[in-house]
């Protein structure tokens, strides 16, 4: 779709102000960003929420702790984009497959590995590599199997019990995301406690996971048999009895099969919210942009508040141009939420130093299209979605993921594509240090045919000493090549 810089700058000044919003309508639409990370199937968030609220209403949760279970449900892989780095240090391959697999295994035996188990990591780990190779890195991670699973465990549940919290959630919310991985039995993760010792809403965020994760790679009735099997060891008994009450009736799987179309699926959730009569207003969004913007970013380590930083300088640009209050806020959350898409990237391609290989590149350019598809579930942000998926845009048509050219990009797309540009060059990257403010700035204008040169004009103004925001003082280590910083 290419829009006319008349109709996107139309579309830039609507659905703003003080228009009531719904927070169900929005977490539900971004968590479909966080099943990136997981590399589960789209919709595996709000799947689980419909059968954790069928169960928790069937087990006779009170009332006033439906909220907290419903938007647990939704954000309960929140953290998970915390320790995708450190899987993929460990494993040495992609830590999405990783993290999808080892769902489908039990893990809390490494002294009986099972026959799934042993198949996952011979696959995932070291691809490519020697046998050798591959041998000794899987006997490493069996001897350290605990210490692996207590340190990438605790960061996840620790960082998605942050996320919530920083949404202004619960603290029920939080215990519950957090207490995501221990097992009735005391097997799990991160504080190995059990029984009624775990949270009650984590027991039924772990049932929840479990009957869309084996519904999704297996089927249902696997689903419903696997959690026979670990009742009294990995779920609650109790809570599990009632899963299997709901699927006897025909009551569990209604509407959140992973067959079932995604969309209806989260307008269905939608209904369910406990509390469908509260609301936030629009100026409220942008606790929830700079959540999210947290969750891409602790993704790498080369990714570091590289999203809030790429908002700064957007802002910047913005006020030097001086546009409406309206339109600089509509900036800063469009920048701010511009990676979402990059949650589905392996930290293989993300972290690697070398050349990108064509078939890893393709996977790369799909990251804005991504973001692009997962804002525009939110009506509101219909603007906000162009705007951010258009950030690898480029006026002479050179950039990605559709080819847009000149009049085909607003304002703001021309801003923040300047703006993400310079901080890929100033920040460190794998293959590179960062570079020095006016080293940049020479190769943004070197980019003019390409690059929105009343944007550059704004940010060298703006970043001058007496300008909006001081000049960084950041060292180039290593060479630059300023093809590889479009990478990303």
């Amino acid at each position: 779709m290419q829009l006319a810089t008349s109709t996107a700058q139309h579309n830039v000044q609507e659905r703003v102000g003080g228009e009531m919003l719904s927070f169900a309508e929005i977490i539900s639409a971004l968590s479909f960003a966080i099943d990136l990370t997981e590399g589960a199937v789209p919709g595996h968030a709000v799947r689980c929420c419909i059968m954790g609220m069928r169960i928790a209403r069937e087990f006779g949760l009170p009332a006033d702790q439906l909220p907290s279970l419903y938007y647990a449900l939704l954000l309960k892989d929140a953290g998970c984009s915390n320790n995708a780095a450190r899987m993929c240090q460990i494993v040495g391959g992609d830590d999405r497959q990783v993290k999808n697999g080892v769902k489908m295994v039990d893990w809390t035996k490494p002294h009986k590995p099972s026959l799934s188990a042993i198949r996952l990591l011979w696959h995932e780990v070291l691809p490519g590599a020697s046998i050798r190779a591959k041998l000794g890195r899987i006997v490493q991670i069996a001897l350290t199997q605990h210490k692996n699973n207590q340190e990438m465990i605790t960061l996840r549940c620790e960082r998605g019990a942050e996320i919530a919290r920083k949404l202004g959630l619960s603290s029920l919310a939080a215990e519950a995301i957090r207490g995501l991985d221990e097992h009735w039995d005391g097997s799990g993760y991160p504080d190995r406690i059990r029984y009624e010792a775990i949270p009650l809403l984590a027991r039924i965020l772990a049932v929840a996971q479990h009957l869309d994760v084996f519904a999704c790679e297996r089927t249902p009735e696997v689903a419903l048999e696997v959690l026979r099997e670990r009742s009294g060891s990995w779920f609650d008994p109790a809570i599990v009895r009632v899963a299997q009450t709901l699927a006897r009736e025909q009551k569990l799987w209604t509407d959140c099969l992973p067959s079932d179309d995604a969309n209806a699926t989260r307008e269905l959730v939608i209904r369910l919210q406990p509390n469908a009569a509260d609301g936030i207003y629009a100026e409220e969004i942008d606790r929830i942009c700079e959540a999210f913007a947290d969750v891409v970013d602790a993704k790498s380590p080369f990714t570091y508040r590289h999203s809030m930083g790429v908002a700064e300088v957007a802002q910047e640009i913005a006020k030097e141009l001086a546009l409406p209050d309206q339109r600089c806020q509509l900036v800063r959350r469009a920048a701010l939420l511009h990676d979402l898409g990059k949650l589905a990237v392996p930290n293989t391609i993300l972290d690697k130093t070398s050349n990108l290989s064509p078939e890893e590149w393709a996977v790369v350019v799909e990251h804005p299209r991504l973001t692009r598809e997962i804002l525009e579930r939110i009506k509101p942000f219909e603007s906000m979605a162009v705007i951010a998926g258009a950030h690898h845009e480029r006026l002479d048509g050179s950039g990605y993921p559709m080819k847009l050219r000149g009049d085909d990009l607003c304002l703001e797309a021309r801003l923040i594509a300047v703006a993400d540009f310079y901080r890929a060059l100033t920040e460190d990257r794998p293959y590179r240090g960062g570079i020095p403010h006016e080293d940049a700035i020479a190769i943004l204008r070197s980019q003019a045919h390409a690059l929105d040169e009343t944007c550059i004009d704004a940010l060298e103004r703006a970043r001058r000493p007496n300008g909006h925001a001081k000049r960084e003082a950041v060292r180039a280590a290593g060479t630059l090549k300023a093809e590889a910083a479009l990478t990303v």
